[in-house]
């Protein structure tokens, strides 16, 4: 896809959605990286539908060890993978009293190092907690990337490097998340809905579905 269409493909987004942002229900950076953790193979509604008793009583890696291993796995029993997504906050939650005074670190080194943190979920922390351009790359911003024509990749990766270079500066605190936003509820996986998509005249996929 050419910068000039680039361009026009995020100001159609934008001129649709100018603040986007995360569906992921949270109160602070930490219940975001809990949450986001938890999001792993699983629906945000889903994961929303799970914090919301623990993330009214349990807003801190201290609150979180309090509430154990055992506790916590009462209340995300219904998320795919819990058992580890359990053991993986209660380890996270302890590094981070151990190794960052309680606060959720700033720099993606210490995310990554972090029990059930990927790139991915770095980079997702990174943007909506702290405000850094980043592109976290699901499912959703994989599949609207290559059909679309924007970052074609094999890998998540390929695509986010592709995404770095070609996004506009205008363009890049909201990025991922106006990418998500479309791959979730317009460009779907299996029939994208093109005829109600703000992007299909900048879109270069070869199928598409127009009423």
């Amino acid at each position: 896809m050419k910068p000039q269409i680039i361009a026009r493909f995020f100001d159609h987004l934008a001129e649709a959605d100018p603040t986007p942002e995360t569906e992921l229900d949270y109160v602070n950076d930490y219940t975001l990286l809990v949450a986001v953790v938890l999001s792993a193979q699983a629906t945000d509604a889903g994961v929303n539908k799970a914090t919301k008793a623990l993330f009214a009583k349990v807003q801190d890696p201290a609150a979180m060890l309090a509430l154990g291993e055992a506790g916590l796995k009462q209340h995300i029993k219904t998320i795919g993978l819990y058992n580890a997504k359990a053991a993986n906050v209660i380890a996270l939650s302890q590094i981070l009293l151990e190794k960052h005074g309680g606060e959720v670190p700033r720099d993606r080194a210490s995310l990554e190092a972090l029990p059930g943190v990927g790139r991915k979920t770095a980079n997702v922390v990174l943007n909506v907690a702290f405000g850094e351009e980043t592109f976290a790359v699901d499912t959703h911003v994989f599949r609207v990337s290559n059909r679309t024509g924007l970052a074609p990749g094999k890998t998540p990766l390929a695509v986010e490097l592709k995404l770095e270079k070609a996004i506009p500066k205008p363009y890049r605190r909201h990025a991922h998340h106006w990418l998500i936003l479309l791959g979730r509820h317009t460009c779907k996986a299996r029939k994208p809905e093109c005829w109600h998509c703000v992007v299909v005249s900048e879109c270069e996929y070869d199928a598409k579905t127009i009423a």
